[in-house]
């Protein structure tokens, strides 16, 4: 009898890997950091730098080991990526306001009952500049890495091994618990589901990673325009900009599950 193998990865062995890619960007990070002085390196330009190298080694592997194409990975359905791009990432952006202000205004909420503490405040500063490294970073490797990782190779592990709710809740709470703060850890922990979802549906990282670039980009782009300004006229704002992003958000939805519904009866035999 032979045995079989068991899907990768199981929940151990995705928190074993999260950890290790952690410790791996602290090493490399620390590298960089001595290494500033004489390359000349920004902090942004080292956090992209040591993200490019550690999951670039990361997924090298594990593609390798898995036997996986880069095809398989970002796109497994039986579309093209362009069909589904065109198809679902219009009705996918529909959904960025109303996420963004939702979240916020729900950290918002959480850094009231949990002040940030000097550390933490210095921290979420230095993520918010307008700086190339740090846009790059922010909209552009980020969504794209980790994206490959929680949703094309942990969901995509996790699917195989649990229930599809299972397995989205158990990929965003790893994509959560990986921001290693209480603040990120809501918001990661939503947009890891709503994420999830769409990976479910339309078997695709491509709308995820957009929806994980727009997502950061009109954050970073808020905050931007946000400094400096009263608490009054953000509240305001977010008032009277809550029932268009709602509406979006609602279109974009039922959009997007009569996309899905149209692409599921063409693949039925």
């Amino acid at each position: 009898m032979t045995g079989q193998t068991k899907p990768f990865p199981s929940a151990p062995q995705a928190l074993l890997l999260i950890v290790a890619m952690t410790v791996a960007e602290i090493l490399v990070g620390t590298l960089l950091r001595e290494a500033g002085g004489v390359l000349a390196l920004t902090v942004p330009q080292i956090w992209t730098l040591t993200s490019l190298i550690v999951n670039g080694c990361v997924f090298a592997t594990i593609m390798q080991r898995q036997g996986l194409s880069y095809r398989q990975l970002f796109h497994p359905a039986g579309t093209s990526m362009r069909a589904t791009a065109a198809s679902v990432v219009p009705w996918v952006l529909l959904l960025v306001p109303a996420l963004v202000i939702g979240l916020s205004m729900l950290v918002t909420l959480l850094t009231q009952a949990i002040p940030l503490s000097d550390k933490e405040r210095a921290l979420f500063d230095s993520m918010a500049g307008n700086d190339f490294a740090t846009l790059l970073l922010a909209c552009v490797i980020a969504p794209v890495v980790e994206e490959m990782l929680f949703r094309g190779i942990i969901l995509r592990g996790f699917l195989q091994r649990h229930t599809r709710a299972q397995a989205i809740w158990a990929s965003s709470v790893l994509f959560g618990l990986a921001h290693m703060n209480i603040y990120q850890f809501v918001a990661a922990l939503l947009m890891g589901a709503a994420s999830g979802w769409l990976y479910t549906r339309a078997r695709s990282l491509v709308p995820c990673i957009a929806l994980h670039a727009a997502y950061n980009g009109a954050l970073n782009l808020l905050a931007s325009l946000g400094s400096g300004s009263d608490d009054s006229t953000q509240i305001t704002l977010t008032g009277g900009l809550w029932i268009a992003s709602m509406l979006l958000a609602a279109v974009g939805v039922l959009f997007l599950m009569r996309t899905f519904d149209e692409q599921d009866s063409r693949e039925k035999p």
